[in-house]
Order: C-alpha cells, then sequence, then structure tokens
C-alpha cells in the first residue's frame, strides 16, 4: 500500500528527516540516491524569509532537484507563517512542514520548536494559518512533550489535525531529553490509534531491524531517519530492503564509505565553492570515518583540512593504509 501524504505518493516508507546544518543540497541528493520517498530541507525561519534572509532562501529547494521536497518551516506568529508558507510556495516544494519539536534554546526562547508543546492553542493557529494560505500539504513534526510531567503529544496531534495537518511525524523524546535517554515508541502507537492520517516515526533508529519494529510495535505509517544516516546514508536503502522484507546488504566495506565521503566533498565545493564546502565537510568527513579501525588520526586531521585537496589526501591515504579485514 502507498504511503500518501495528502495529495503526494511516497515511493516507500522510510523518510530522511529534516536536520539543521545536515539536510542540505548535498545531502538531500545523497539521501535520494539511496531510496529516501521524501527529503526535508533543514529548518528554515518563517521571520527570515519574509525580511528576505539570504542564508534563508538559500536553503530552499532550487529547480532541477528530484521531488517530492519538503521545506521545513519554524515560527511562533501565525500570519508570519502563513505569508513564509506563501514565498516558499513559489518554489520546487511538494509539502510544508511545521517545526514543534526542535529543542534548542534559542528557538525555544522565540516561542517557537518545543515551545509549541506547551501551546497547543498557538500551535494549532500556526497550522491553520499555514493550511488556509498555501494549497500544499502541510505537516507537523512533534515531541512527545515537554518533560516526562507533560506528555501532551497525543492530545497536541489530535488538535493539529483538526487544524488541518495532513501527517503527523513523532519524535518520541521529549524536549528535555534532548536527544538523550529512549524514544517512547508507545506514543507513536497511541497517536497512530488517534488520528486518521498517516503518522510517521522517528527516534532511536539506527538499523535497519529497528525501522521494522518500530512499524510492528506502533503501527505507524513510515519511519523518519535522522542521526542514524551521519556517515551512514547506506541505512536508507538497507532500511527499505528491510521493510520489503528483503535481507538487507551488509554495511559498506571501507572503500565505499570513503568513497562516499569523496564523493559528498565533491559536491558540497560544486555547490558551495570550495572554501565553504571544506569547511563544512569536516563533519562529514569524521562521520564517514567514524568506526573504522586506526581511524582516530584521520578524524583529527580531515577536522583541520583547509582545502578540497587536502582532505581527499587524508581520505586515500587513510584507506591506503587501513589495517585488512580480517576473516
Amino acid at each position: 500500500m502507498v504511503l500518501r501524504i495528502g495529495t503526494v505518493p511516497l515511493a516507500n516508507r522510510v523518510l530522511l528527516a529534516p536536520m539543521a546544518g545536515i539536510t542540505d543540497r548535498t545531502y538531500r541528493l545523497l539521501a535520494r540516491e539511496q531510496g529516501s520517498s521524501l527529503v526535508y530541507t533543514e529548518m528554515i525561519s518563517a521571520q527570515g524569509l519574509l525580511y528576505g534572509n539570504r542564508r534563508s532562501l538559500n536553503m530552499l529547494p532550487t529547480k532541477g532537484e528530484g521531488r517530492p521536497v519538503a521545506v521545513q518551516l519554524v515560527g511562533s506568529d501565525p500570519a508570519v507563517m502563513g505569508q513564509a508558507a506563501q514565498i516558499v510556495a513559489h518554489y520546487p516544494v511538494d509539502i510544508i512542514d511545521l517545526n514543534m519539536g526542535c529543542p534548542v534554546e534559542k528557538v525555544v526562547k522565540s516561542g517557537a520548536g518545543a515551545a509549541l508543546l506547551k501551546d497547543p492553542d498557538r500551535a494549532a493557529r500556526l497550522v491553520a494559518a499555514v493550511t488556509g494560505a498555501v494549497s500544499l500539504p502541510v505537516t507537523v513534526k512533534i515531541r512527545s512533550g515537554w518533560d516526562e510531567g507533560a506528555i501532551t503529544a497525543l492530545s497536541l496531534a489530535r488538535r493539529l489535525v483538526a487544524a488541518g495537518a495532513q501527517a503527523v511525524t513523532i519524535h518520541g523524546r521529549t524536549r528535555k531529553q534532548m536527544y538523550g535517554g529512549r524514544a517512547d515508541w508507545d506514543l507513536i502507537r497511541q497517536v497512530k490509534e488517534a488520528v486518521s492520517v498517516p503518522v510517521v516515526g522517528s527516534g532511536d533508529l539506527w538499523e535497519p531491524a529497528d525501522a521494522a519494529r518500530m512499524m510492528a510495535e506502533t503501527g505507524c505509517d513510515g519511519v523518519m531517519l535522522a542521526r542514524g544516516t551521519l556517515g551512514n546514508p547506506w541505512l536508507i536503502s538497507r532500511t527499505i530492503a528491510q521493510l520489503a522484507g528483503i535481507p538487507p546488504p551488509p554495511p559498506p566495506p571501507p572503500e565505499e564509505r570513503i568513497g562516499m565521503a569523496r564523493r559528498h566533498l565533491n559536491l558540497l565545493c560544486a555547490h558551495k565553492g570550495e572554501a565553504r564546502g571544506v569547511v563544512e565537510m569536516r563533519k562529514f568527513a569524521a562521520w564517514y570515518l567514524k568506526g573504522l579501525p586506526r581511524s582516530a588520526w584521520a578524524r583529527a586531521q580531515v577536522s583541520r583540512a583547509e582545502s578540497k585537496a587536502a582532505m581527499e589526501d587524508i581520505l586515500v591515504n587513510f584507506l591506503e593504509n587501513i589495517p585488512p579485514v580480517q576473516v
């Protein structure tokens, strides 16, 4: 059965989460190549779009990108969010997602992100404002609640769907947990049973088997991969296989991981220029190297690389000197 969000059909049930500082054009391309049925932009400030902020505008999808793609907006003023949605609608976009889960203090202090978990009236007004402003499907991403004493996802999801949200993604952690502790998958199940729109589960999805278990335990319509894909985009294709009942292929060998890191580097530099591309690639290169034998030195080196050639040299030299896999 095809997963459909509003009028948008998805090829499978594996989605890539919006991640600040991560899901730029390059990362979205790599995720699509691995089969992700829906990719998201980084979190974009609605206020920034209204002000014509170049950084905010540059995060929007570009013509020629693969589809479907969702833009995630963050803000706390319904009027501003509605106007920002109208700007987004002029770009090659299929879905607008509203961030109601970002736990970062700067965002929360502005009344946006996870702060909306404590303000269901405002959250519902945001959804109504955006759905009233554009014809694109509008979705929401929430957390389980503010803290363990205020688990509000169930009641909030009902309010947001009533206001017009056409899908709900739940990260099963509270704002207080940030990214620590364990995600509450049972809450995902409760929301799935309570609303009529697709529910996507997120949290603690590190291996393909985790996604299969989440879907079996919660009945959710799809899974949203996030931190598990850092340095490991193959988690997407492996999870798609798992959910299709096909034994997922093993994790890639070092040669493939380093090859992907070099491709990522070259794409970033092509999209953003060498100086910026190299700086942004430092964290990604370290993630690709993580877990490989004797990679600590190489991770330290890529974090200081100043040019594309220097970073490629580090990656190639590491691969040439990596200890052979014992069989």
